[in-house]
């Protein structure tokens, strides 16, 4: 029988998934540490600093990459959106009711991870209560120490 190179090397994925922004400068540290196991990583984040923007981001080993996406569609006005069913059903499948599509959603694959201690450091970088009652015009105003975003 014929053993999947996922079991024999013990490979495995988890998707982290939030609906809050993340801290710039809390996000800056995480990106700048080792993440343990960790061999690949990509996704959607959602920055404070730039709260209408996506973030993409990509990482293959000790290589990554981060940068603006494009607009969440929140941030779009709904007369400038896709009419076609499909469109909307694909935007409709990611909408919260109170942040519309903007989300953490960021898959990491790898060995030996501990995904508990891995799902707490990026829980860390999101914003706490307090700072996301202070609403976006505040959050604008943190310093985004993430190149390529001005």
């Amino acid at each position: 029988t014929h053993t999947p190179e996922t079991e024999e090397y013990g490979i495995r994925s988890f998707v982290y998934r939030a609906r809050r922004p993340f801290h710039p400068e809390r996000f800056h540290t995480l990106v700048e540490s080792e993440w343990p196991g960790v061999v690949r990583s990509k996704g959607y984040f959602w920055h404070a600093s730039e709260p209408a923007m996506a973030g993409n981001w990509s990482q293959a080993g000790a290589v990554a990459r981060h940068g603006p996406a494009g607009y969440w569609w929140a941030a779009i006005p709904e007369d400038r959106w896709p009419t076609d069913a499909e469109s909307i059903e694909q935007i409709s499948a990611k909408w919260d009711k109170d942040v519309g599509d903007a989300r953490q959603e960021l898959v990491l694959i790898g060995m030996d991870m501990d995904e508990v201690a891995l799902r707490a450091s990026f829980d860390a970088c999101l914003l706490s209560d307090e700072e996301m009652a202070q609403g976006p015009k505040s959050w604008m105003k943190m310093t985004n120490p993430l190149p390529g975003w001005n």
